[in-house]
């Protein structure tokens, strides 16, 4: 739409089903790659992916051409389908129900940028359900106990 400007940026968080960890060093990259990919494809701006065997963080600049909950359904359903087509788990990979989504001013955003570059340092002091429910209490996000990400497996 012409005359229409934006400047919209979300960390957006993922977690693996039953918070089992396995997504492996070995092919990381691989699907940081193709989730990557999923997101220019849908005219959104990647800047940071990374995570550690259990969840990831995505950093992207957001286009308002989709919602939210849409492009998580595209990266989750499609990363996914590849990660079984690839065969890179014994059995059938799934991420876990719902997601997460903060938003940031872009002076923020090298912040958050080096938060995600650095999480297998940071995962090896805090663990991810210290971690989240600090970011549900940051933005001020009411939420219920049982609903928190499990703890992993």
């Amino acid at each position: 739409m012409a005359n229409s400007y934006t400047q919209i940026h979300l960390q957006l968080i993922l977690a693996v089903r039953s918070r089992k960890g396995i997504i492996n060093p070995s092919w990381e990259k691989e699907l940081y790659r193709y989730i990557s990919g999923i997101t220019e494809r849908n005219n959104h701006k990647l800047l940071a992916i990374n995570g550690v065997p259990d969840h990831l963080h995505i950093l992207i600049g957001m286009r308002p051409n989709q919602s939210v909950s849409e492009l998580m359904q595209q990266i989750k359903a499609n990363s996914s389908k590849w990660i079984n087509q690839k065969g890179f788990v014994p059995g059938r990979f799934e991420w876990q129900s719902g997601y997460s989504a903060f938003s940031y001013d872009r002076t923020a955003i090298n912040n958050v940028i080096r938060y995600i570059e650095n999480q297998k340092e940071h995962h090896g002091v805090t663990t991810f359900k210290d971690e989240y429910t600090r970011l549900l209490k940051e933005h001020n996000i009411d939420y219920d106990e049982k609903y928190i990400f499990k703890d992993l497996e």
